[in-house]
């Protein structure tokens, strides 16, 4: 335990443990994040791969004489080992594994080595040797006896023209056949040959790559299974349990060595009471993702949701606070006998979720009832606001929607940015797909799906600037992501605790869907729908 080596005498403890997945750093987390930067920074030999990015963590604990101090962490591992003075240990360590896994990665080895005998050997590089030079003679010589028996029936045609008896061109003609026949008969049967050799020789390479693959799963659930992870109860459970009930039933690679349970499982073995904890990013961006060096994270929800549950067990922990959200209710903004506009108050889920936060879906059902079955057309993120269009009937929906699939529904969105932009306007193409590991973070990646903004700067407040968004596609979180990005606008919406450094929770994102235009799918006329931006 490392103590603070400023005055924190005046600083008044939490009286309920962070909520790690949406939290507002306690001012003694803050402190003990700034001591390890202060650290960091004398580590002159780590500065190079920090800067590359990596996730650190502090928390802030109480021993059993009631002394108030921290401890800190590190995600992964650091310059290639686990283990450094000033950090807590890893849980399990991964680099230096057990007897069984150096067992278990040496009958892997040696089936790697197989493989590659295998596939390298000479008795393989003959046999598909063999096989393609089989298929090219049978190639060659049926295209040479093709082009022979085309000259003959040209040469039969003409005799045929000058009036040859037919029997005779006939018997010519059915000779040809039989010849061909007869030669594609002997190719067939030894390509069949060569193939059957080769094949044999694949399916022993695929059986081994099918136990390679299998001894490889087994041996990473072996390695999972020694992370024997703590609660406050002194409860343990290991990494497959605890992903045993998960959507994928596996612990995810990386499991087990993120900073916040290794704070934990540390506090809980040295009877050090956990207080507060924070985690924060340290240096670059990873690939596609959108981090700000310094700035405080959630903890993972693929990685680290299924570890941190059972490990908070025991303590009396902050309540999400994304479920003491109670929005405002929507205001009704345009409507008719087929559809209705509202304008989505921020905080406000657009369906039913499980967090149980009120939903556009509850108030509507609430309004109108069964008999309209009112369907939602499109979302907004809890966190934007906004107008929101509802249909009244099936058809209508299937109408709109399409105009929504089409791209002939105009939309535009304010927002507030966290900064100055060197651009007036402009159009940013980043594709996004979801971070998996990090729901619901999206990220930006070559194989994602297509996203495209158009941007017009409206003005400056503050040194914030004021900005008008034009959606072309709608991918979940895309004006956040374009925005955040380095590669889009490198300026985060206010307010945006996901791709932002937000700095308070106080602060709402500032998002808002300010107007949409559509064709009536009843009227025909165009239907033009403005709300104004409340910050």
């Amino acid at each position: 335990m490392h103590s603070f080596r400023a005055d924190i005498s005046h600083i008044e403890l939490p009286k309920l443990f962070t909520w790690p997945f949406h939290y507002e750093p306690h001012p003694l987390s803050r402190l003990a994040a700034s001591e390890v930067q202060q650290y960091l920074a004398t580590r002159e030999e780590w500065h190079a791969e920090i800067a590359e990015g990596k996730m650190f963590g502090v928390l802030v604990v109480r021993d059993r004489e009631g002394g108030i101090g921290f401890l800190a962490a590190f995600s992964g591992n650091l310059c290639g080992t686990n283990y450094h003075d000033y950090f807590v240990p890893p849980i399990y360590d991964m680099l230096r594994p057990g007897e069984f896994f150096r067992v278990g990665e040496a009958e892997i080895s040696a089936i790697n080595l197989r493989i590659k005998e295998l596939t390298e050997g000479e008795e393989y590089r003959c046999a598909k040797r063999a096989l393609e030079s089989a298929k090219e003679s049978a190639s060659r010589e049926l295209e040479a006896l093709k082009s022979v028996h085309a000259e003959r029936k040209r040469v039969r045609d003409r005799r045929r023209a000058e009036g040859e008896h037919h029997d005779t061109l006939i018997r010519e003609s059915q000779r040809d056949n039989a010849d061909m026949q007869r030669l594609k008969r002997r190719h067939k049967e030894s390509v069949a040959l060569h193939q059957q050799h080769f094949d044999t020789l694949n399916h022993e390479i695929g059986e081994l790559k099918r136990l390679r693959q299998q001894l490889s799963s087994q041996l990473q659930m072996q390695l999972f299974a020694e992370f024997h992870i703590l609660n406050a109860r002194g409860e343990v459970r290991n990494l497959c349990e605890l992903f045993a009930p998960t959507t994928q039933g596996v612990p995810p690679a990386g499991a087990g060595e993120c900073a916040a349970p290794k704070l934990l499982q540390y506090a809980y073995l040295n009877n050090l009471e956990p207080i507060a904890m924070a985690e924060f990013w340290m240096g670059a961006s990873p690939r596609g993702e959108v981090r700000h060096h310094g700035a405080f994270y959630p903890a993972c929800n693929g990685k680290c949701k299924p570890i941190l549950t059972h490990m908070l067990e025991g303590l009396s922990v902050e309540p999400n606070p994304l479920l003491d959200i109670a929005p405002a209710e929507p205001t009704i903004l345009w409507e008719d006998e087929w559809l209705v506009a509202i304008d989505k108050p921020c905080g406000m889920l657009s369906v039913d979720g499980k967090s149980g936060v009120r939903s556009v879906a509850q108030w509507a059902h609430e309004r109108y009832g069964e008999l309209c079955s009112p369907m939602i057309i499109h979302r907004l993120d809890q966190a934007t606001s906004g107008i929101l269009l509802l249909a009244k009937d099936k058809d209508t929906h299937k109408a709109l929607q399409e105009q929504f699939i089409t791209r002939s529904i105009s939309k535009r969105y304010t927002a507030l940015l966290d900064g100055l932009l060197t651009t007036s306007e402009g159009r940013i193409e980043l594709p996004i797909k979801l971070d998996w590991d990090n729901r619901p973070r999206q990220m930006v990646a070559s194989d994602g799906k297509s996203a495209i903004t158009e941007y017009r700067v409206e003005g400056v407040e503050d040194g914030r600037t004021r900005i008008s968004f034009y959606p072309i596609t709608g991918r979940t979180h895309q004006l956040r992501l374009h925005a955040a990005h380095h590669k889009g606008l490198n300026t985060p919406i206010v307010g945006d605790d996901i791709y932002g450094p937000k700095i308070s929770h106080t602060e709402r994102l500032c998002l808002h869907a300010s107007m949409l235009r559509f064709r009536h799918p009843h009227t025909g006329k165009d239907v033009t729908i403005e709300s104004k931006a409340e910050f």
